[in-house]
């Protein structure tokens, strides 16, 4: 395929990413079929981190932990390397400086600790990082769209240091907000990706012999003590009242039905 078709149609999958799992791996598995092109494929991922909106940006800050997590299964980590490299940029370009990203401060943070657990990122990267963003949660988080980061901004060297989006994001001394299909958007989507962490939680590995399921519930069950049972026992004595009560009114129910 030819390198500007193959942009083409890595960038449509960006803009097309939302909160589905589908979404993210589709893009995932079409940027490692063509990793001949990791770098301008990475490049294309910065564009769209730095020109769409707010909820596209969190999206894209999802997939790029997919990407590498798929990457690295495939021993492709040239995806990895480049996002090791950028990573300041994409924070910056997710969660400005300004202010105008601070609904994104979370969706930042969580992926950070989730590349962090799966060793693509430093602790001390991470950490570093985090005290940056302690401030960019602070502003108001209704805000909307801001203007791209200099693309002359400089990421080399060791030392970390957010680079901030330009003031003239703002309008007449506030910030432009999200309009309500955006919102909206976002709610449905964050509403589809904590479903999901909660199947996650609750899923039981499958495989092997033994009923993992089971040993899930015998693990996590207290051990009986006199406590449990006196609690045999009065639930027990609440059943065979429950009994009595039922027969006396099926007695008295037969016996209004044969009377004449």
């Amino acid at each position: 395929m030819d390198p500007f078709e193959v942009r083409i149609r890595f960038t449509q999958h960006l803009q097309h990413l939302n909160a589905s799992v589908t979404s993210s791996n589709k893009a995932a598995q079409y940027a490692l079929k063509y990793r001949d092109m990791d770098e301008d494929l990475h490049s294309c991922i910065l564009e769209q981190l730095e020109r769409n909106n707010m909820n596209n940006r969190a999206n894209i800050m999802y997939f790029i932990e997919q990407l590498c997590d798929m990457a690295a299964k495939e021993n492709h980590y040239d995806y990895v390397r480049m996002m090791q490299r950028d990573i300041l940029r994409v924070v910056d370009a997710v969660a400005p400086e300004d202010g105008s990203g601070a609904a994104n401060v979370k969706v930042v943070r969580k992926v950070l600790q989730g590349l962090q657990q799966k060793s693509f990122l430093l602790a001390q990267t991470v950490s570093e990082i985090e005290e940056c963003l302690k401030e960019r949660d602070t502003a108001p988080d209704t805000v909307g769209l801001s203007s791209p980061l200099d693309p002359d901004t400089e990421m080399g060297g060791t030392a970390l240091s957010i680079h901030a989006t330009p003031k003239s994001a703002r309008i007449n001394g506030a910030y432009p907000r999200l309009d309500k299909k955006q919102i909206e958007q976002r709610i449905e989507e964050d509403r589809e990706r904590h479903k999901r962490l909660r199947e996650n939680i609750w899923a039981v590995p499958q495989g092997g012999v033994d009923d993992r399921e089971f040993q899930k519930m015998w693990d996590e069950t207290s051990e009986v003590g006199e406590d449990d049972f006196l609690l045999y026992e009065e639930e027990a004595a609440e059943r065979d009242e429950a009994a009595k009560d039922w027969e006396e009114e099926y007695k008295n129910r037969v016996t209004a039905n044969e009377a004449p």
